[in-house]
């Protein structure tokens, strides 16, 4: 029986030691496993360029590349790490998808996103997201200096958390009429993403709507398909 498994927001860092171990360990363990294996944006916290960021992740990129022979590997982008490029791909054996994707298994469809389209109430998130990921921005920004990149990725993550603070929880979640409107261009599916870090299952009556949650240290969580859909625990 084929086996699919979806993962998001690991937000690993570079010289975190912990964290990037257990995801060498899922991808051992479960990753090789699998027929195909989805990750729906954020495995980096951060992604300055394939030229920059490429070999501050050795062990990331020849974990993927190892498994990459006998599982295929899909990467749809995230807020965090939208600037992975072809030498990424190139070395991991990974295939960067276009965002949304529509997987079926096991005759059962499902949409796959990042998930931060649908936080539409957060109008300076969905802003500012339309500037940075400008393709004419991406492409300066991708030819600056080292160390200016470094210091704009810092001081765009400081304001970013300093933003947070101030903003509620039903702000910085999905919009549900934005989901439903967007869920109306695939009526015989459902949907998967991450973004929120909220991981839980919602029956919306016409389709159902599965939240990967984050990783930390110790633990991590993934989507398992084949049978059916769960949730698999990762410690």
């Amino acid at each position: 029986m084929a086996q699919t498994l979806l993962i998001a927001d690991l937000h690993l860092l570079a010289g975190e030691t912990d964290k990037t171990n257990l995801f060498v360990k899922f991808c051992q363990q479960h990753g090789a496993k699998a027929d195909k294996l989805f990750i729906l944006g954020d495995l980096f916290n951060t992604w300055l360029g394939d030229d920059l960021s490429i070999s501050a992740y050795p062990c990331v990129i020849s974990a993927l590349k190892n498994i990459s022979s006998n599982t295929e590997i899909f990467v749809i982008k995230g807020n965090r790490d939208f600037l992975l490029g072809a030498e990424f791909a190139k070395q991991t054996g990974c295939t960067l998808l276009h965002s949304p994707y529509l997987l079926t298994s096991n005759n059962k469809n499902y949409v796959l996103i990042h998930g931060d389209e649908l936080c539409t109430d957060d109008k300076n998130y969905q802003r500012l997201k339309r500037i940075l990921q400008h393709p004419l921005v991406r492409f300066i920004f991708l030819h600056l200096p080292v160390k200016t990149r470094i210091k704009l990725s810092g001081q765009l993550r400081k304001k970013s958390i300093e933003a947070q603070q101030y903003k509620s929880r039903k702000i910085m979640d999905i919009n549900q009429n934005t989901a439903d409107k967007f869920m109306q261009k695939y009526p015989n599916a459902d949907l998967i993403h991450g973004h929120t870090h909220r991981q839980k299952a919602h029956n919306h009556g016409k389709y159902k709507r599965y939240v990967l949650g984050d990783w930390d240290v110790n633990r991590g969580n993934a989507i398992k398909i084949d049978t059916q859909l769960n949730y698999l625990e990762i410690c």
